[in-house]
Order: structure tokens, then sequence, then C-alpha cells
């Protein structure tokens, strides 16, 4: 049995949903279905969940809400109309629609994950109708039927165990299709709560683990997942096969074709997944896998590049001689609630690379000041223009001279190269560079690795 999850540019009309159909009967292994919200038909379009957002704000601001209720069933009309099903079947979705503001919620951040949440809800049950409406037996399943049960914050939750128990306890006979939401689950307490954005990608890897699946098939709108971003690098050569690690990896810098907070619960069940392209079918996309017996016919599979990046600077003499120096800084981070993501030291320097779209900068003072109080560094220097190259291969585990490899093209091109970091696992080299740098840094790379 496989999961397949389709994307918004996947769903975003009626000839989109067709294909999507078309690839879903292609395969009688294709049980189970994960839709995103419509996304966009066209470059100026915009997409259901943010027309969502929209509705949410008008709620909460007490505005009239109207317009953009219309605007929304107007996209699940559209679909409809493709396939000439009878107006009166879309009824149940225009009255859960229209009934959203009537509803109870905690507070407004429950309020604004509900009505995200719908894009994908009314997509899955639009879905069911449709594969109905043409003959097939399909079953629309919400997160509350199939116990996706979620902790944390409502609009960046978490799945929990027990939802994998009661995965385990669904039931359905061996013909029908199963058309789940993607994006949310349910708290303890029985309030919608979604993923982060792009979070259909999280609740398919939940669904092929907690069901069992052979395979986790994500469409979306290209071909495979690339060895560097084709909007830097002129036909990047397609990756076939990757490893989770190599994902992760890939994912944390920049990858955006598949929600790196997905491959969690695929590594947790051993479920290979298969990016595709839903315009393009035939093709066989990439496959990511498990690490065991993985066995790389490159030395690099993937370079990338993510620019949301700063970094705080201190010099201190003799730091790495006072017990607790490091924790200190920590501990103004943690009360601030800000995480940090690298930390390369030196005896007398360290820089603390933190994730620039979390911090403001009113926030960016109060901490420089804290530290400047507590630790009264000899140099304090705030970095804003920082960026992340991650080169990620499982092939350079075993092999020696990559690093002069990487920097040699750096060099030429005179490329300045703040930090190196490599991790236990061996198979990525962390490369910090400046914002302005970080495009030419890729192509360097990419060059020296993938062209002849």
């Amino acid at each position: 049995m496989k999961v397949v999850k389709f994307g918004g540019s996947s769903l975003a009309n009626g000839e989109a949903f067709q294909n999507a159909i078309n690839i879903i009967t292609s395969d009688p292994q294709r049980r189970v279905i994960v839709t995103s919200a419509p996304g966009k038909r066209f470059a100026d379009d915009i997409k259901v969940t943010d027309l969502l957002i929209k509705y949410a704000q008008a709620v909460i601001a007490g505005q009239n809400p109207e317009k953009i209720v219309e605007q929304v069933l107007n996209r699940y009309q559209e679909i409809a109309a493709y396939f000439g099903l009878p107006a009166d079947k879309l009824i149940p979705l225009a009255e859960r629609l229209e009934g959203l503001p009537s509803h109870t919620y905690p507070n407004n951040n429950y309020l604004l994950a509900a009505f995200k949440a719908h894009g994908e809800r009314l997509n899955a049950q639009l879905m069911a109708i449709l594969l109905q409406h043409l003959g097939y037996e399909a079953r629309f399943v919400t997160p509350s039927e199939a116990g996706i049960i979620v902790t944390g914050t409502p609009n960046n939750a978490n799945v929990i165990p027990e939802t994998y128990v009661n995965l385990s306890h669904f039931t359905f006979n061996e013909n029908e299709l199963l058309v789940f939401p993607g994006f949310y689950g349910l708290t303890l307490a029985g309030h919608i709560a979604t993923f982060s954005r792009g979070g259909s990608d999280i609740t398919g890897a939940i669904l092929a683990r907690g069901l069992h699946a052979s395979t986790y098939e994500n469409f979306t709108d290209v071909d495979a997942i690339y060895s560097a971003n084709p909007q830097i690098v002129d036909h990047p050569q397609p990756i076939t096969t990757m490893t989770y690690r190599e994902m992760r990896e890939l994912s944390y810098a920049g990858f955006s074709v598949f929600h790196d907070e997905a491959l969690i619960p695929a590594i947790q069940g051993n479920i290979p997944i298969n990016v595709r392209n839903t315009n393009d079918p035939e093709k066989p996309g990439t496959m990511i896998v498990p690490d065991k017996d993985f066995q790389p016919s490159d030395i690099v599979t993937g370079v990338v590049s993510g620019k949301h990046f700063a970094a705080l600077y201190l010099h201190k003499y003799l730091l790495n001689k006072q017990a607790g120096f490091t924790l200190r800084i920590l501990e103004i981070l943690a009360k601030h609630n800000v995480s940090y993501e690298h930390m390369p030291s030196g005896i007398d320097d360290i820089t603390i690379i933190l994730d620039r779209n979390a911090i403001n900068d009113q926030l960016i003072d109060t901490i420089c000041n804290e530290i400047q109080e507590e630790i009264n560094p000899d140099r304090l220097e705030w970095i804003d223009n920082y960026a992340i190259t991650m080169v990620v291969g499982e092939g350079m585990r075993n092999r020696t001279g990559v690093i002069d490899d990487i920097l040699m093209p750096l060099a030429e091109k005179h490329i300045a190269v703040p930090m190196i970091n490599q991790g236990a696992s061996r198979i990525a080299i962390m490369i910090g560079t400046y914002n302005e740098d970080a495009d030419e840094a890729v192509r360097a790379i990419y060059h020296r690795f993938f062209v002849n």
C-alpha cells in the first residue's frame, strides 16, 4: 500500500485535479491520498491558505468577511464545475466554511489555525466527492476519525506517539480510497492545530508510518530534487537516490521541495519516500531511502545555500579557560526563547549563528546588551548578512581532500569563508559566507563536483 500526497500546485484547479486522479487510479497500491489546499493557478494568483488567513484576520478584527468567503468558495466551485459535479454536492463545504466564525476557540491563535486548516480539509472532502462521482469507492477521513493527535502551539504542532497507536487500529476495506486532509491534527482537548507551513508533507509521512505503507509518494511540481537550486545553477543534475540524512541536511539550508520535518516519521517507520512530478508522473523522480546499506555513486549529492542567518561574534582573551562561559551566553538566549543554529569557537573567540527570521532588531539589541553586561567581552559584533552553504553527500565519508575541492573554487572566485564546520556524521560540510557571495559559492562548488 502506498500513501500519496499532492501539493498545492498539484491541486490548484480542475485540470490539476484530473491529473492527480489519473495518478491515483493508475496504481491500485495508491490507497491513501493526502491533499494540500489549492495553490496558485498562475503567477499572480493567491493561495487558498492565504485567503483563509485573511478570512481569520477579518473575523478577529470584527470586519465583514463575506467577499473573502466568496473567493474561497469560488476556488472549490471552479474545480467541481470542471468535472460537472452538481452544485448541491458542495453545500456541505459551503456550510462548513461559512460556519467557522460561529465556533468557539480558546484564543485567536487557535482560531487562525482552524481557519487555515480548512484549505486542506475542504480539498480532501472535494477529492473524495469527485472520486465517488467518477465511480470509485472513496472515503473522506478527518484527523479526528483517524486519531491524529498533536501537542505544541496552535500553528506549530507536533504529532504525539498516541497517534500511531490510533492509526494501528484504523480499519478500511481493500477496495476503498481514503482521502485525508494534510497540515493539521487535533489537540488532546479537541481543537485544530496546524503543523508548520507546508505541513501536508508531515501528514503524509505520519500516515505512511502509522499505516505501514510500502512507499510514501510525494507529488509536487518538479521532476525531481536537484543537486542545486535551478534558480542559481542552470539545469542542475537531478538526484535519483539520496538518504534521509542527506535530505535533512539539504532541507536545513534551503531545499524546499520536501518539508524537512516530514522526514522524521518516515525515518522512524523506515518508509522510502518518492518525490515526483504531478505533471509528468512517468518520470521516476527522487527516492529518499534509509541510510543503512546505501552505496553512494557520487562524492557530493547536493549543494545549497541559505541566506536567512545572522551571527553574533565575541572575542575575549582566555575564554576557553572560563568554566561556564558558553552556558552564560546560552542562558541569555534561552531567557528570550531564542535557539542557536551553530557555535564554532576558538581559544579567544566564539561565533553564535542564529536564524535571522526568528529574531527582530529590538531583540538583537536586548540580547547584545545583556551579553555585554554579563560577559564583558573585549569585542562584540553582530553580523547581519550571513549565509550558510551546505555541501552534502554520503560519498564524502570515506574520501580525503574533499575540503580542498570545496575551498579551492571559492578561493579562485575570491569568496571569503569566515566559518567552516563538519559534523561527526562526515556527510556534510558547512561553509559560512556573506550573503552577497552565497549564490556564487554554490555555483563554484557545483561546477567543481558536477561539471566535467
